[in-house]
């Protein structure tokens, strides 16, 4: 087994009567994109400043890269921050420069460093030009790349993708991809399901300060019955007697959503259609998605995070 390189043991945070994160537990094991998933206002970002001890818990205990303080491994630790800025003044190199030789880079190898990146994700033609002359999303890259120009073991990435257009979101997937691949473990916040369905090894899912689902992808999906629907002017009663199906349940568009067991295959109510000689204008299989997970757990919060 993965040994761990982030655990949280009932942490809990209040501000006076406020519970902003309540005894929330997790453990990260290393060389994983570990998903930190909630709706605005759900104690992401106050769980990851905790985590890096920009701010302590009330209650509860924190161990990350073997130490019980972040502080002490802070050389080994990348981070982008929700609120995003940049000296707009300095040209792009010397930004991811700079913040290289704040975790202990030499000069020139931090110089190097910068220019290497720039290029690998499409930025070497604005290496020399000023922060304050870049889009959002350029000005966004410059700020994750000098969050990893150290190369570190462990990088916290909180909303990465806020604001971003397709272009770039794609861009900031590319490098959480490539920061996998190399052996480094990432934790990104979001509340966009998509990007946590296509980067995510883990994930937990938190709604005011509690912890929902922790898991993988699969797991996650697996909390949800999985249905089947179809359209049909034919009986479809003899259905209810198969093994695998669990129910039955009209649609508005006048099909039928079959619910299935847990583990049952959609092709065993294929086959019955079949047998009675139900004739089908659709038969569709849809797997449950993060999205589903997402809106069943959080409830009511769900659908303001969706559309934000």
């Amino acid at each position: 087994m993965i040994a761990p390189v982030l655990e949280l043991r009932n942490v809990t945070k209040t501000y006076g009567s406020f519970t902003a994160v309540d005894d929330l537990s997790l453990s990260v094991p290393a060389g994983c994109v570990h998903g930190f998933l909630g709706p605005n206002g759900a104690g992401k970002t106050t769980s990851l400043r905790m985590i890096l001890e920009i701010i302590r818990p009330t209650r509860g205990s924190i161990t990350l890269l073997g130490s019980p303080s972040a502080l002490a491994v802070r050389s080994r630790i990348g981070y982008l921050p929700e609120e995003k800025g940049l000296y707009k003044k300095m040209k792009a190199w010397a930004i991811i420069a700079y913040f290289a030789t704040l975790k202990g880079m030499g000069h020139r190898a931090a110089k190097a460093r910068a220019f290497e990146l720039l290029e690998r994700y499409g930025l070497k033609d604005f290496a020399e030009a000023r922060t304050e002359a870049l889009s959002k999303g350029m000005g966004q890259k410059v700020q994750v790349l000098a969050a990893i120009a150290h190369d570190p073991e462990f990088v916290i990435l909180d909303e990465p993708f806020s604001g971003l257009d397709p272009v770039n979101q794609t861009v900031m997937e590319d490098i959480i991809t490539d920061l996998r691949k190399r052996g480094r473990t990432v934790i990104f916040s979001t509340h966009v399901m998509a990007h946590a369905e296509r980067l995510c090894d883990r994930l937990v899912i938190i709604a005011k300060g509690r912890k929902l689902f922790d898991g993988t992808p699969a797991e996650a999906r697996e909390t949800l019955p999985r249905r089947v629907r179809i359209q049909t002017a034919d009986d479809i009663a003899p259905l209810r007697s198969l093994p695998e199906v669990a129910g039955l349940l009209p649609m508005a568009d006048g099909g039928c959503e079959v619910e299935l067991q847990r583990g049952a295959d959609a092709q065993a109510v294929l086959q019955a259609c079949f047998a009675h000689g139900i004739r089908l204008r659709t038969f569709r299989f849809d797997e449950p998605t993060l999205h589903d997970v997402f809106v069943k757990l959080v409830g009511p919060d769900a659908k303001e995070a969706m559309y934000r």
